[in-house]
């Protein structure tokens, strides 16, 4: 239903070139340019300038793409709605998650809901929280999951369940001879974290803060960008990590790896994040609610529960 010039525009200003354009909508080069030049006319502004070789908004061109944005979202969304009213239940279901929940806790969940909901498509994408935050507040991402809270205005935050963090380490490693790890005794070995804009490495760092510690007190000798890499390195013994329980339960159980909680103990909450000034479709409610309802019950099918108020809030969302 949205406007073929609309889709074009938006196409040159994602890839940068009409004739990538053209490639991902399947369409010739000139009929880009023409779809373009007559949305020009329209607006009697020019809307792209070429600058070194690459396609560029104008500054007229960056206030239409506010809008254009806006126009193929709210089209998408009136395209699920009538839909809905017709009881079909079909299409994409966009979810970003940081990379613990994607992980560890998301791919169970998503599996049953869509064995309920077959004619839905859902499409994870994986990438940090702050990363997953700015997706959906640019309406490129239904809803996301993050470790901690959004500090985006634009969005809602709905806390799902708590999740304590703890140190992990080879088994012969010394803070494995405690029974618990202050954050001062952590300061005494080396140390493998998360890259800045992670969840988890936000929410160390508070924890730091709040202990008293300086952000560069600890012996930071490596970074990675997922769990997976985390418990690698952590493997080798080149340095302790500090990561959610449930994503290093299979190597302790194996004897890889072990847990130390944390004195005084570290949690956070896992929370689902969605546009604030939106109308929800009733697939997206649906899968936020039965996600906070699994997650909350450590991915256990839970028993039907009466609706409370964070539940009734957003169901009207889709009134």
């Amino acid at each position: 239903m949205a406007d073929r010039r609309f889709q074009a525009f938006l196409a040159v200003a994602k890839h940068g070139s009409f004739t990538r354009a053209a490639d991902a909508l399947c369409m010739t080069q000139p009929a880009v340019t023409f779809q373009i030049r007559q949305l020009e006319e329209h607006f009697n502004t020019r809307l792209f300038d070429r600058v070194g070789g690459r396609t560029a908004l104008t500054p007229a061109g960056r206030i239409a793409l506010e809008y254009v944005e806006r126009i193929m979202l709210l089209s998408s969304d009136l395209d699920a709605r009538m839909k809905e009213i017709n009881g079909e239940e079909a299409g994409p279901l966009a979810i970003g998650a940081s990379t613990t929940v994607a992980e560890f806790l998301l791919p169970r969940i998503i599996g049953e809901f869509t064995s309920r909901h077959p004619g839905i498509v859902p499409q994870l994408i994986v990438a940090n929280s702050e990363s997953v935050q700015a997706r959906v507040a640019e309406r490129a991402l239904d809803l996301g999951f993050i470790e901690g809270d959004s500090h985006l205005r634009t969005l809602v935050t709905d806390v799902c369940c708590d999740d304590e963090l703890q140190v992990v380490c080879v088994p012969d490693h010394p803070l494995a001879k405690r029974g618990s790890a202050t954050p001062e005794a952590l300061a005494e070995y080396p140390y493998v974290g998360r890259e800045p804009g992670s969840g988890t490495r936000e929410v160390i760092d508070r924890y730091l803060q709040e202990a008293g510690l300086a952000l560069d007190s600890l012996q930071l000798v490596m970074e990675a960008s997922s769990p997976e890499a985390l418990k690698g390195l952590a493997a080798t013994g080149l340095g302790f990590a500090i990561m959610s329980r449930a994503t290093a339960e299979k190597e302790v159980r194996l004897g890889d790896l072990v847990q130390i909680p944390l004195e005084p103990a570290l949690t956070r909450h896992l929370s689902v994040v969605y546009p604030r000034e939106r109308i929800l479709s009733r697939v997206v409610v649906e899968f936020i609610r039965f996600a906070k309802e699994r997650l909350a019950s450590g991915g256990r099918p839970s028993a039907r529960r009466m609706p409370g108020r964070a539940d009734r809030d957003l169901v009207a969302r889709i009134d």
